[in-house]
């Protein structure tokens, strides 16, 4: 197990001439504690009384940073009221979101130790020790869970909450093995975060994720924990942040793959491209259209669907070039792959009389898409001569 890499502050009286150092107590680490918050005023008296309680009855040292999106609901009048100089309000009027606000605090935040929580009760207060705890063993990253065991989730949460947490898990594989890799609710030292790979990008409400990637964090101790209902206010998750979570899931395979995760999307775009052929197809054989035009009215529709789904997404960092340029490069790489596709069966039957046809056509078409593929990342979509930037890191941005 790798040293521990905390610079603790010293907290304690010097020792006196003479003094047994065995006695001395070790000193503490810093914690501080981000809540972000927007229009939470309601519950930030609960918040902060119940964190009050937790650094007088663990003598943590500790401090907190309301980073808060221009609420103005009071919030700014409560933190002046209480007068404590461990609590400290930031007041975000640009840039503005949960994420945003997490990054943010991430840069002011003095501590040693890193908490980052919700404002509305659902993470509790009283479970920071655990993650303290977890950290000075040795771990890289530790994360309140409410699917380990001893965890769980209030009794009127909801099916469909219920179920979006777990398509959100899902699609959460690829990066971390943890059971609950949605969680807002974690703690990581500082020296871990400044080891963010390419700086911190999010897009929606899971910061969480995004540390454990870009942090390069292997060793992750999952703290079970119940989640609570919110006691006041309403929820901050919408549709559309539910669609900001799957371009930031995007975002983390292309940082984590690279080139790997253009050639996965360029699969799947042609494998919806090939739906929609067979779909057109269908319709204009229904609709009495000669054989020979239904087939090449076919392959056009589906060419352009898979050139637009493949500018947009899998080479976004090209959409700047000149669209036609583009088109007429990708028409001429898919009729490369298409020459390709057509030589490789060919001679694959040649060879072996034996073969299937159908295994001698796969394998013209994997070699088809292959060369589609190269050319199009390399030639078709590449990027301006004067950037540097690799295509996966401008998809990143």
């Amino acid at each position: 197990m790798g040293e521990l890499e905390i610079k603790f502050e010293e907290r304690t009286a010097p020792r006196e001439k003479g003094s047994n150092s065995c006695l001395q107590a070790p000193p503490r680490p810093v914690v501080s504690v981000i809540v972000p918050t927007y229009k939470e005023v309601e519950n930030l008296p609960f918040l902060i009384g119940r964190l009050r309680d937790l650094r007088r009855d663990n003598g943590m040292d500790l401090e907190v940073l309301i980073m808060d999106d221009d609420s103005r609901d009071g919030t700014r009048e409560y933190i002046a009221s209480l007068g404590e100089d461990w609590v400290r309000l930031f007041t975000r009027t640009t840039d503005r979101g949960l994420s945003r606000a997490v990054c943010d605090g991430l840069k002011r935040a003095e501590g040693d130790v890193i908490v980052v929580m919700d404002a509305d009760l659902s993470h509790p207060p009283e479970a920071i020790p655990a993650l303290v705890q977890a950290l000075e063993a040795g771990h890289d990253f530790a994360l309140g869970s409410r699917y380990v065991a001893g965890g769980s989730t209030h009794e009127g949460w909801g099916v469909f909450r219920w179920l979006n947490s777990k398509i959100a898990t899902l699609l959460a594989k690829p990066f971390s093995n943890v059971k609950d890799p949605m969680s807002g609710f974690f703690a990581l030292l500082r020296s871990t975060y400044e080891r963010a790979a390419g700086g911190l990008n999010p897009v929606g409400y899971k910061i969480g994720l995004e540390l454990m990637v870009k942090c390069r964090c292997r060793r992750v101790k999952e703290i079970p924990f119940h989640f609570c209902e919110r006691q006041s206010g309403e929820s901050k998750l919408s549709l559309a942040e539910q669609a900001r979570y799957i371009k930031h899931i995007r975002r983390l395979f292309i940082h984590k793959y690279g080139t790997w995760s253009h050639l996965a999307q360029f699969l799947v775009v042609g494998g919806l491209g090939t739906v929609i052929n067979l779909a057109t197809l269908s319709l204009l054989l229904g609709l009495s259209v000669g054989v020979k035009e239904s087939i090449g009215l076919a392959i056009a529709i589906s060419m352009g669907f898979n050139f637009v789904l493949n500018r947009r997404f899998t080479f976004d960092y090209a959409r700047s070039g000149s669209i036609l340029k583009q088109l007429f490069g990708y028409v001429g790489a898919c009729s490369l792959g298409a020459l390709c596709n057509y030589i490789i069966s060919s001679e694959l039957m040649v060879a072996f009389p034996a073969l299937y046809p159908q295994l001698a056509v796969l394998a013209g078409i994997a070699a088809g898409v292959g060369l589609n593929f190269i050319v199009s990342l390399f030639a078709v979509f590449k990027p301006a001569v004067n950037d540097t930037t690799s295509p996966a890191e401008r998809s990143a941005i």
